[in-house]
């Protein structure tokens, strides 16, 4: 059940003559640490044609948002006054002319397919197009819905359609203790793969193979090549599902099969990514949003993620949850700290 934050029985706000008001959002005026992030009254417009006015209730952290506010992600933020979020859960309050298929007091998702440092969802209410947001799964709520939709998104896409993971497949997830990678081991799972979790410390081995990981390996301790090579029985795994990037990228290949699939969907390493050269394999690059700006690609997401979370065999994993838009920068910095498994949800 939610907590109540405060705004359940919230009447909506009070427009001006003008059609305007304000609400509370987290902005950044310059590129930085988490120090940079401020909680300001910013300008909130009723919802035009074909747009919702969402409360939000929970926001869930993404690296991406991070490299965002330093200056690093691929696309920068326009400054002063950038927005930041990609992902939330909240209710509907308004909608604009031509919408039909939603309707207030309906739970929704933001899809995660928008520019964040225009739209960013970091903030009490937010008027979205409708095309990004989906609905929120029955009985899902407000935490494990801003916890869900882009880690689950993410490892379907690059896992299922960029990396073609079937049944019986062998993938490695590099960073498995991340939102994502949690979700990737999930979602692995679910589809009748086999999943190796690669962490780096021993701390976070335990809790992956609570999530049902049958193979974890640290990477502090132990050669990844090698040890893929022996679970594998020296075959190689089918898929590689990495987030970082970086020159490590090249050893990757090691772990792969002949013919093997290698799906790069992050650059937590900042440096160029060097290519596998253990010819032959696939090397392909997935961005998420490529995925989620269609509709058919969101349906597909959705399929997926609410049968996984009816029957129980998708469950987001939530590392800590933090309260109030003033608790961002402290949530940042535990973001970047990598000390937590799972997402980092800031309730609002």
């Amino acid at each position: 059940m939610e907590k109540n934050t405060g705004n359940d029985t919230d009447s909506g706000p009070a427009y001006d003559a003008t059609g305007g008001t304000t609400t509370r959002a987290v902005l950044f005026h310059e590129l930085g640490g988490p120090e940079v992030l401020a909680v300001e009254e910013v300008p909130l417009r009723a919802p035009g044609p074909g747009e919702l006015l969402i409360r939000v209730a929970a926001i869930g952290l993404n690296r991406a948002e991070a490299l965002f506010r330093a200056g690093t992600y691929y696309y920068r933020p326009t400054l002063p006054g950038s927005r930041l979020g990609y992902e939330a859960a909240g209710v509907v309050e308004e909608v604009g002319a031509g919408v039909t298929v939603y309707a207030p007091g309906d739970p929704v998702l933001a899809a995660a397919n928008f520019d964040f440092g225009v739209h960013g969802v970091y903030a009490e209410r937010v008027v979205l197009a409708e095309e990004y947001v989906v609905p929120r799964p029955p009985g899902v709520d407000a935490v494990a819905g801003a916890a869900a939709w882009l880690a689950y998104s993410t490892a379907y896409g690059g896992m299922v359609e960029a990396g073609g993971l079937r049944a019986g497949d062998t993938v490695v997830i590099t960073g498995a203790s991340s939102g994502v990678g949690t979700a990737a081991v999930q979602t692995a799972l679910r589809l009748g793969a086999v999943p190796v979790a690669a962490t780096r410390g021993a701390a976070k081995r335990r809790r992956l193979r609570e999530l049902g990981a049958p193979h974890v390996i640290a990477t502090e301790e132990a050669d990844l090549v090698a040890e893929v090579r022996r679970i594998t029985g020296g075959r190689g795994a089918d898929l590689v599902f990495d987030p970082v990037g970086g020159p490590g990228f090249a050893r990757l290949g090691g772990a792969l099969r002949p013919e093997g699939t290698a799906v790069l969907y992050g650059w937590l390493d900042h440096r160029p990514a060097q290519m596998p050269m253990q010819w032959p394999l696939t090397v392909r690059g997935y961005a998420n949003g490529a995925l989620v700006r269609t509709p058919e690609g969101r349906a597909r997401v959705a399929g997926f993620l609410g049968s996984g979370l009816r029957d129980g065999s998708l469950a987001p994993v939530v590392g800590e949850v933090f309260d109030g838009l003033a608790a961002m920068p402290d949530a940042h910095r535990l973001m970047e700290s990598g000390t937590h498994t799972g997402k980092i949800v800031v309730r609002v």
